[in-house]
């Protein structure tokens, strides 16, 4: 042992010490080791910006422009084809089907193409010794040029690693299923939330304005009710009162419209137009007949677990489980290798300079055989928590159901009442204008009338657009897809905004049947 440290240590020992006698390659060697060492590197000032600029600049490009008012199925057109969410899990389903085709290809025989040169600057030569007398046969002879050039086309094919890819292949399907079903789901909530947004955003078109309007007369009206008070014109009572009634409603007024103020911001993020883009919604009617739903609570539950895209997911998880058992067999089995190739080599010492190879190679990795048991146990244990994480999510799924359906029912009652106080409102406004006209009715007690008919109103189309809201929920709940399958994102605007109204006035959507033509 210590001959051979000697023997190997030695040249080491002479070469150290050779670079510590010359500075120069002293030097070179520490520069060329600092050369290996990486350092943090943050981006620049000027790189940010740049990537912010890019950023901006792509984020809504190539998006058709706003050429008039945006009614619901237009917002929902646009959402589907330009929200970006929408468009990340498209780009996850593009990517699973590439990773699906490049499993595909694991499948093929295994074609490898090599060239191998090797050279030195003498003959490679040998001689030979009898085993038997101990005597040298041979002249020192050769037969290898000193510069050889070689090349070897392989084909072959493992007939395990074949199975295993198969089974890869078969689960990267899958993937993409789970793919498609994250995008259903996606699709299903950016619909659900235009519905809210656009009736929100309409309810703010039609009253914000108006709620200015007011805010601007309530504060003359309660400057002038101060001044009585101070003024001592009346009993004190009598203008506190009208100034508590006056700021409670503007209180009120106020609340509302700061939910509205920001109802077109969120309906623009939807359809991914930028912030500060001007544009208008279609006023629709507010006399929309709602009914509800005609399917019983269990048929809406088989519905739901059939098409509920979690449910689906977990599903095909179960599947790919199952296949993963497979595996585990396969990679316990024996694997037999077959190839043949064709060779040639530039060596002038060779008979047959060009050949052609082929054979066959069996080999057992008996390790996988001990753990198979482990990897079975693995496999069984995956598929008891996934079975359970379906039964988790349909009792979900059937609590989701219910609670949908019996919102959208409560939501109806309560759109009905709120048309109802509105009416009551309006006429008691009309009743109250025609008593200050005729100067038997103060101002101010027409102010008060006006803030409530605004704040009646309000209330009305929000309960318009929870029914809405509630309205998709439903679908949503009942994993129906919010469009048809022959639809594309690539279709123009218009085109897709018209088919979703053809769909969901099938659907007997209030909204679609009173745009279709044929209720006009």
């Amino acid at each position: 042992m210590n001959t051979q440290k000697a023997k190997f240590g030695a040249p080491a020992l002479r070469l150290g010490k050779a670079v510590l006698k010359r500075p120069a390659h002293a030097a070179l060697l520490c520069i060329a080791l600092t050369g290996c060492a990486v350092a943090p590197q943050p981006f620049e000032v000027k790189q940010n910006k740049d990537r912010a600029t890019d950023l901006i600049q792509r984020v809504a490009a190539d998006q058709e422009p706003v050429a008039a008012p945006i009614d619901l199925y237009e917002a929902m057109a646009r959402a589907l084809k330009y929200n970006l969410d929408s468009r990340v899990e498209l780009m996850t389903v593009a990517l699973s089907q590439r990773e699906l085709d490049l499993k595909s290809y694991d499948m093929l025989p295994k074609a490898v193409v090599s060239l191998d040169y090797a050279g030195r600057n003498n003959d490679s030569g040998g001689i030979s010794r009898s085993i038997s007398t101990g005597r040298t046969s041979l002249e020192p002879s050769t037969s290898s040029d000193r510069n050889v050039l070689a090349s070897d086309l392989t084909l072959s094919w493992d007939v395990l690693d074949f199975g295993l890819s198969y089974v890869r292949a078969k689960q990267a399907a899958d993937e993409v299923n789970i793919a498609e079903e994250r995008k259903r789901k996606v699709a299903n909530r950016i619909v659900e939330d235009v519905r809210t947004a656009y009736w929100r955003a309409v309810s703010a078109e039609r009253l914000l304005g108006k709620i200015n309007e007011l805010e601007v007369v309530t504060k003359s009206a309660l400057e002038q009710a101060e001044k009585q008070e101070k003024a001592g014109l009346s009993a004190p009572l009598a203008p506190l009162t009208y100034q508590r009634e006056l700021l409670s409603i503007r209180r009120e007024a106020q609340n509302l419209g700061r939910e509205l103020s920001v109802a077109k911001q969120q309906l623009a993020a939807l359809m991914n137009l930028p912030p500060d883009t001007q544009f208008k919604v279609a006023m629709p009617t507010r006399t929309l007949q709602w009914k509800p739903f005609s399917l019983p609570g269990k048929d809406m539950l088989q519905t739901a677990i059939e098409n509920r895209p979690e449910l689906r997911e977990v599903a095909y998880q179960l599947r790919n489980n199952d296949r993963e058992e497979t595996a585990a067999y396969l990679r316990a089995l024996p694997s037999l290798r077959v190839f043949a190739g064709l060779d040639a080599s530039s060596n002038s010492f060779l008979y047959n300079a060009n050949w052609l190879g082929f054979g066959a190679r069996a080999s057992w990795n008996l390790l996988n055989v001990f753990s198979l048991p482990a990897a079975q146990a693995k496999v069984k244990a995956q598929g008891q928590l996934l079975d359970q994480r379906a039964l988790a999510l349909t009792m979900a799924v059937g609590t989701q159901v219910e609670v949908a359906r019996a919102r959208y029912e409560f939501r109806i009652r309560e759109l009905d009442t709120a048309s109802r106080y509105y009416g009551v409102q309006e006429k008691i406004e009309k009743q109250i204008d025609a008593g200050f006209k005729a100067d038997k009715l103060s101002r101010q007690t027409l102010i008060r009338e006006q803030m409530n008919t605004l704040v009646s109103e309000v209330r009305y189309d929000m309960a318009l657009a929870d029914l809405q809201n509630a309205y998709a929920n439903v679908y949503s709940s009942l994993g129906i897809d919010p469009v048809d399958k022959d639809m594309s994102t690539t279709q123009p605007v218009n085109e897709l905004a018209g088919r979703l109204r053809g769909m969901w006035a099938k659907r007997q959507d209030a909204v679609a049947t009173a745009a279709s033509p044929s209720k006009s």
